[in-house]
């Protein structure tokens, strides 16, 4: 760690990840291939989760952020004073404020033509303790926080070099993660709002 672009063939996956990693890396053999054969312009960029307003808040199949901001969201509207969070917290992962990721794929349609990979990040890692921490402090939330150590952590870490992306098309991310997550807590607290509003007219 960080993860390198050139490390992406080195061994094989960890466990949670290998059948959709694995799925992903055949695009990458599929473009180059394309390049080769064709002179077809495939790019292949790595982005690491992405977070931001308009996520996908299902319980059933959200990532880490939403599903712990719905988390907090649920038990102070049922005034509970605590939260259940799987693992132990110090697997440590990267996010990325999707408006960034929206940039970063636009100048490298834009400004690069290459075959090799390239990492999208913010170029820095969080543990899921210190972001559950983050998250109920900027929601206000006093209960406590239960690790259910009987469930998974998941890799361990998770970090990409996004000295490529920089290198080959000046991306850099620009928004702070706090700010990112103080966006994506308002816009789900007022989509909530908006969903116990008035039904909406039919056209």
């Amino acid at each position: 760690m960080p993860f390198k672009e050139q490390d992406l063939w080195n061994g094989y996956p960890e466990e949670t990840n290998a059948p959709y990693g694995l799925a992903k890396k055949m695009l990458l053999v599929q473009a180059q291939a394309y390049r080769a054969q064709y002179g077809f312009n495939a790019i292949y960029l790595l982005p690491v989760n992405l977070y931001g307003p308009r996520d996908n808040f299902d319980p059933r199949s959200s990532h880490v952020i939403p599903a712990l901001i719905r988390k907090v969201a649920e038990a102070m509207e049922s005034r509970s004073e605590k939260i259940d969070v799987w693992g132990t917290g110090k697997a440590s992962r990267e996010f990325l404020y999707v408006a960034d990721a929206a940039e970063g794929i636009r100048l490298a349609t834009e400004k690069f033509n290459g075959p090799e990979p390239v990492n999208l990040g913010a170029g820095f890692e969080i543990t899921i303790n210190d972001l559950v921490e983050l998250i109920a402090e900027l929601m206000n939330f006093k209960g406590r926080i239960v690790w259910d150590v009987t469930k998974p952590d998941g890799q361990p870490r998770r970090m990409l070099d996004v000295s490529r992306a920089e290198k080959s098309f000046g991306f850099k991310a620009k928004t702070r993660f706090r700010d990112g997550l103080k966006t994506t807590i308002d816009w789900y607290l007022a989509s909530l709002k908006g969903s116990r509003g008035p039904a909406a007219k039919g056209p």
